[in-house]
């Protein structure tokens, strides 16, 4: 299954599932349901599907570049919309590429959700942090902070359908990850409890990603997920000495991303959701 998912992220110059799913495929989660095609007892396409999220079943595929053109992708999403049933389906399309596109209009999906992936240089100069004065920052400490976090990120992401409803195992699982550095987890606490976070990621060494930043809706209006994402993006640079960021943000979070352009970031490309119902 890796050798298939490596050989369409060269393909296609994006890689085809998320990382939730992969950290499924890695560790041996419980959560979906994998679905495959197979010619001549080769794997030549891989679905994965999930019903956590009540009344909606939503989940990515992938094809095998040698073997598409001959049905598998439109067989697996026949597969996805047979398990769903009733509930309206969503799949992931990343990448936003023109095959997927074509492949859900077909299948009658229409588009409902778009992910960008936004970027910056390093090399541009980055602002001082204005941290509120009532406002501590330090690092995450893992097995200490772990359920005061959860509790933050949950509020902070109340609506948000995936980010919002971590559990401890999801923590752990990337708390198991290579690039898991509780240096660059930053923490932000008012009067001993917690109100805002931005936990960064490196990718092999090469680009920072601000993977999420967080603030508890009580603590909204005063500057402080900025003051969070510039932390975050100066530790990029000056303790590991890279030059270019990413992050992502849905595009109908307005506010989010008129934040992420004002501090220099740019839309490189997007992901995509297609959906019925």
């Amino acid at each position: 299954m890796l050798r298939l998912i490596a050989a369409a992220t060269v393909e296609d110059g994006v890689a085809p599932l998320s990382e939730h799913v992969m950290l499924q495929l890695r560790y041996g989660g419980t959560a979906g349901l994998d679905l495959t095609t197979a010619t001549g007892g080769h794997v030549t396409g891989y679905a994965h599907l999930e019903t956590e999220d009540p009344g909606v079943a939503s989940g990515e595929l992938v094809v095998d570049p040698a073997h598409r053109g001959h049905g598998a992708g439109r067989s697996l999403l026949a597969a996805m919309a047979a398990q769903a049933g009733e509930q309206p389906l969503r799949v992931w399309a990343h990448g936003d590429l023109p095959a997927a596109a074509a492949l859900a209009q077909a299948a009658g999906l229409d588009r409902v959700r778009s992910l960008w992936q936004m970027r910056r240089s390093l090399r541009d100069p980055l602002p001082e942090p204005s941290v509120p004065a009532d406002v501590q920052m330090r690092t995450f400490v893992p097995g200490r902070d772990d359920d005061e976090w959860l509790r933050l990120n949950a509020a902070a992401f109340a609506h948000h359908p995936e980010q919002g409803a971590w559990t401890r195992a999801d923590l752990d699982v990337r708390k198991r990850e290579e690039w898991f550095d509780p240096a660059g987890f930053f923490l932000a606490e008012r009067d001993g409890q917690l109100v805002g976070f931005h936990w960064t990621k490196v990718h092999d060494g090469t680009a920072g990603e601000v993977y999420v930043v967080g603030v508890d809706p009580a603590a909204h209006g005063a500057g402080l997920g900025r003051a969070l994402t510039l932390t975050g993006l100066r530790y990029l640079r000056d303790a590991r000495n890279l030059t270019e960021v990413i992050l992502y943000v849905d595009e109908s979070n307005h506010a989010a991303v008129r934040m992420y352009e004002a501090l220099g970031f740019s839309k490189a490309f997007a992901d995509v959701m297609y959906g019925t119902g």
